[in-house]
């Protein structure tokens, strides 16, 4: 079984095999909204320990006093993914996911917690009035020149948005940018407003690596989550992401 520390390590050395993902040409030189290929295997691209990373230099994440104090109350056994429950958005585990494209959907599928996976709506539809909450919301997304936008609403409000536990609320609203720069390498630009945890909607952007020549795994979280029992205290606000709290049963 592929171990932790040697996932999180390929963040920094994966350069082996990119070539077989498909290479992003120039923006600058694409037509207007023409679709790239995002296809294949990635690492990382949302947070993981505290979305704060994501910001730029001197920025703070804007918490409302009441999302505070529910930040301030976790505990690290109360992460949900401890429990082997989804990521949700903008969330990602320290884990390999791959990007299926089709015409009419695109589809995340991600090794981490359960198998789970997000599905992406391209045919032009809307969202629904009033979607019933789920883990990963109703998205749609569209092209404006090379980079995929998608647009997410209908959260519930039980995922953390990373290790330490920023809070959210079911009027959670996420847009996020992906735009592959190279072959190796694809950014997401990941905007959040939600009034009912944040004064002000706030922008953190992550990076995902191509993971080339690696599959995903078949990772059943509940089939061997030995160590939640054992965690204790506080969330905490960094720590090593080759042992981050709540990634449990590989």
């Amino acid at each position: 079984m592929r171990l932790l520390a040697s996932t999180v390590a390929v963040l920094g050395f994966v350069t082996a095999g990119v070539a077989a993902q498909a290479p992003s040409p120039s923006n600058a030189r694409r037509p207007a909204n023409v679709p790239i290929d995002l296809s294949g295997i990635w690492l990382g691209g949302g947070p993981i320990n505290n979305i704060a990373d994501g910001l730029p230099a001197g920025e703070t994440v804007p918490l409302l006093p009441s999302a505070k104090a529910v930040l301030d109350a976790r505990r690290s056994r109360d992460d949900p993914q401890a429990s082997c429950l989804p990521s949700g958005v903008p969330r990602i585990a320290p884990y390999p996911w791959r990007i299926v494209q089709t015409p009419t959907h695109i589809f995340f599928l991600f090794e981490a917690n359960i198998h789970s996976y997000r599905q992406i709506f391209m045919d032009g539809r809307a969202h629904p009035p009033d979607p019933d909450p789920t883990w990963y919301g109703h998205s749609v997304g569209r092209w404006e020149g090379g980079t995929l936008v998608v647009d997410t609403v209908g959260f519930n409000d039980k995922f953390w948005f990373d290790f330490k536990g920023h809070p959210h609320t079911e009027r959670l609203h996420i847009v996020e940018r992906y735009t592959r720069t190279s072959a190796g390498t694809l950014v997401n630009q990941i905007t959040i407003d939600d009034p009912g945890a944040y004064s002000r909607p706030f922008t953190v952007t992550f990076t995902a690596t191509a993971a080339g020549g690696m599959e995903l795994l078949e990772y059943i979280c509940n089939e061997n989550n030995q160590d939640l029992e054992h965690i204790s205290g506080p969330t905490q606000p960094g720590g090593d992401p080759a042992r981050p709290l709540g990634v449990l049963g590989r």
